[in-house]
């Protein structure tokens, strides 16, 4: 609005001189000026328009403002180069011929004493001066303007697939940390199930010989309070880690998108790091002995093979093949009390076998312990061995007893 107050302003004292030599009155020049010189208030939208007038007015030696903005604002719309450069052209030609004539006439009335050379000089000089800025500049402007959109709508397209990341992060993290407390939950069932029926049978056994054999008494207690104690501390370990997984899952987000997905995938990643952590702290094949032991001193008669070298198997293999076995002697104790059963482990090169054998419960020795079942033992173990790609069998023996076989790759 301000420039096309002062281009009205121009154009209308250039009105003046402009009656004086078409011979019109004063008051119809200076009204043409001002309504010449307010066309400038519509240049952005019709950029064109106001290139065409200030043409149209050079003859009349007005619009020097009206032209200079109008050639400006052509310029960094976004218009056809071909477009731009025919206005460009016109005004330029324009410009070129109404100073050339003006020189002439002014050489000619002797206003101007200098050579013949000086006139199309002038001519030449005047048109680019007034034309070439105002386009170069516009022309910067428009790209300048374009690529602040393009960067502008760049880093909105870039912001929006860092959200996105953040949020599959934190799936993935979430993720992980439910496949965490799912592996937690199978180590504590593991741990209870099996200690606590030990426990259980060991109980029964102190109260039936409590009274008869003292001595084995407190020796089935000492051996109760230990396991009790193992117990206690392997839940510990477990509900520790438990812990530290629900701290970082209710951590502060940090409100940037990038820093979030950063984040995120950090805590996955710490997860991961538990998750392995406590698989090299799980137990191994090498207590296997000591496995078999404590249920022998529960009453149970188990028979114990492996075949094959020793060989360094990854911790999780060892952990899942300690945890098969542990599970079916706990289920032996459970459901078939006093049975007599085969513990079978085979070393190969690329993967390790075993199988958990039980007979057919002996007469009344069955239901002695009364110990509860949750269901969830065998779908643990299938579980846990499918997870490693391996192959979990399940089932009774045409001899009325159950066996439970598992084979694990080794890598």
């Amino acid at each position: 609005m301000g420039l096309g107050l002062v281009s009205a302003l121009e154009c209308g004292a250039e009105g003046i001189d402009f009656s004086g030599d078409a011979g019109l009155p004063v008051p119809v020049g200076v009204v043409f000026g001002l309504l010449a010189g307010s066309v400038l208030v519509v240049r952005r939208r019709w950029p064109i328009a106001v290139v065409l007038v200030s043409i149209a007015v050079t003859p009349a030696q007005m619009g020097f403002v009206m032209g200079l903005v109008g050639l400006y604002t052509l310029a960094a719309c976004e218009l056809p180069r071909r477009i731009i450069g025919a206005l460009a052209g016109m005004s330029l030609a324009g410009t070129m011929i109404v100073t050339f004539v003006r020189a002439r006439q002014d050489v000619g009335h002797g206003h101007l004493t200098i050579g013949d050379w000086f006139v199309p000089f002038l001519a030449i000089t005047t048109s680019l001066g007034v034309t070439a800025p105002p386009v170069l500049l516009g022309l910067y402007v428009g790209a300048r303007r374009r690529l602040m959109e393009s960067l502008r709508e760049r880093a909105d397209s870039l912001e929006r697939e860092l959200q996105l990341l953040a949020e599959r992060a934190e799936e993935r993290a979430e993720w992980a940390r439910g496949e965490e407390r799912t592996r937690i939950a199978r180590e504590m069932h593991d741990v209870v199930a099996h200690r606590v029926s030990l426990m259980v049978v060991h109980a029964a056994a102190l109260q039936a010989v409590a009274r008869k054999d003292p001595e084995k008494a407190v020796k089935n207690a000492a051996i109760v309070g230990d396991m009790g104690r193992q117990a206690l501390t392997e839940l510990r370990s477990m509900l520790g880690v438990l812990r530290a997984g629900e701290s970082l899952a209710h951590h502060e987000p940090v409100p940037l998108a990038a820093v979030g997905a950063a984040a995120a995938a950090a805590a996955s990643r710490a997860v991961g790091d538990r998750s392995a952590d406590a698989a090299q702290d799980g137990p191994t094949l090498a207590e296997l002995d000591e496995l078999v032991d404590q249920s022998r001193v529960a009453g149970m008669v188990v028979e114990l093979s492996v075949e094959g070298v020793e060989r360094g198997y990854p911790a999780a293999v060892e952990q899942t093949a300690y945890r098969v076995v542990q599970e079916a002697l706990t289920n032996v104790h459970k459901h078939a009390a006093g049975a007599k059963t085969y513990v079978r482990l085979a070393r190969r090169r690329s993967e390790i076998a075993m199988q958990v054998e039980n007979e057919s419960v002996p007469d009344g020795e069955g239901e002695s312990a009364r110990l509860p079942s949750g269901g969830n033992g065998l779908v643990g173990m299938k579980e846990r061995v499918s997870a490693l790609g391996g192959v979990f069998v399940s089932g009774p023996t045409d001899a009325g007893g159950f066996r439970v076989s598992a084979v694990i790759p080794a890598s």
